[in-house]
């Protein structure tokens, strides 16, 4: 089956005790264990016997974590409490004095979690301009265990080969992880590419009405999925049953919001870079000519989101204030258009001297399209600028 129907019949489309077609949610937080349970039974009994309590596993967050394991093409997936929750499992796979390799260009949250966190806990990192198989050999110690990367990268969207990066790191016995949050696994595919495990936010696009907090981990090897689960059920950062079955509904929606998604942003991507008052845009589709084909070649589309800068930090800021369509807050891949100011929201934790290194200036506004008529955003954009 191709990827969109896959999205809808992934083997939990019928639940088999009852034909619902809709995933049962289990609103439990233990199970009886029934009338076989022996305490001295090693291993317990098949069937009922496989929940015991759902910080360790729930039939509604399986049907999820399945789902997800079988659109990235994985071994295993887990749901997680959010985003950030999903990429601390997949880094805290480590161990104190390890060292990891990541990009600058990366989410906020993360380049807080490595700084704050885990630096105290001792896992040390090495954050690359450019990530690349050069950059990545040269960047590795004897203690290096893993590359950590995201692309398009956010907020400016670099574009990073994962092949030739997952290569890079295979070789020197590296495990390599992959943020697919912007891309989904609709459009972009990590593991086929040589990815080792690859996380998303679920919160965005995956659950895609903005009512729900997720995360997601697929490994592509049962050995890292044991590690990612010892992490899930030893830290107990699950997500809930009800929040699975958001996520589970949502992912079946994927394909028709990503397609209308990607062309609004596409359309929005060249107006804003015709407008007198945009210096710069930054959007797959309108890359330089190698990060293009590097792109081009590894996912199926330049994707929902995309960030401008404005000629000035005033012209920014008004913006943000008189845009009557796009909401003015942090997150992105909903159904309404989000306009996110990255020094404010999801990059504020980040020093403004290595923001403005980094090229995420006060003038840089992200922009994560919705399902509104394109035109009528082009419309307030415009006067919003204005």
């Amino acid at each position: 089956m191709k990827l969109g129907t896959l999205l809808i019949h992934n083997g939990y489309d019928t639940d088999a005790a009852t034909g619902a077609l809709g995933t049962p949610v289990y609103q439990t937080s233990t199970f009886d264990r029934g009338p076989d349970f022996r305490k001295d039974e090693t291993p317990p009994p098949a069937g009922r016997m496989e929940y015991d309590y759902s910080r360790s596993g729930n039939p509604t967050r399986k049907a999820l974590e399945t789902a997800a394991a079988l659109l990235e093409g994985g071994s295993s997936g887990y749901a997680f409490s959010s985003g950030i929750a999903a990429i601390a499992a997949a880094l805290g796979i480590f161990s104190a004095g390890d060292h990891i390799i990541t990009a600058e260009d990366i989410y906020g949250g993360s380049y807080r979690l490595l700084n704050t966190y885990f630096k105290r806990w001792k896992l040390e990192h090495t954050a690359l301009n450019e990530v690349n198989p050069d950059t990545i050999r040269a960047a590795i110690r004897p203690n290096t265990k893993a590359v950590f990367i995201e692309t398009p990268s956010n907020p400016l969207l670099k574009i990073t080969d994962i092949q030739a990066s997952c290569a890079a790191a295979r070789e020197a016995g590296l495990i390599s992880i992959v943020d697919n949050t912007f891309m989904t696994p609709l459009l972009q595919r990590p593991l086929e590419q040589g990815a080792d495990i690859v996380v998303h936010s679920a919160t965005k696009f995956l659950g895609g009405h903005s009512d729900v907090l997720a995360g997601i981990v697929v490994t592509k090897t049962r050995e890292l999925g044991a590690r990612i689960y010892a992490m899930q059920n030893g830290l107990g950062a699950v997500l809930g049953p009800w929040d699975c079955f958001l996520v589970s509904r949502g992912i079946k929606t994927l394909k028709v919001r990503m397609d209308a998604q990607q062309k609004t942003a596409a359309r929005l991507a060249e107006f804003f870079a015709r407008h007198k008052n945009v210096d710069a845009v930054y959007y797959p589709a309108l890359a330089d000519r190698l990060q293009k084909e590097i792109h081009e070649r590894q996912a199926e589309g330049p994707g929902a989101v995309l960030s401008f800068k404005t000629k000035t930090v005033e012209q920014a800021r008004n913006f943000l204030g008189r845009t009557k369509l796009a909401a003015p807050a942090v997150s992105l891949g909903g159904v309404e258009t989000i306009a996110s100011y990255p020094v404010k929201m999801s990059h504020a934790a980040i020093p403004a001297p290595e923001r403005e290194r980094l090229g995420i200036a006060d003038s840089l506004i992200r922009i994560s399209a919705g399902l509104e008529d394109a035109d009528d955003l082009i419309e307030d954009f415009d006067a919003a600028l204005r």
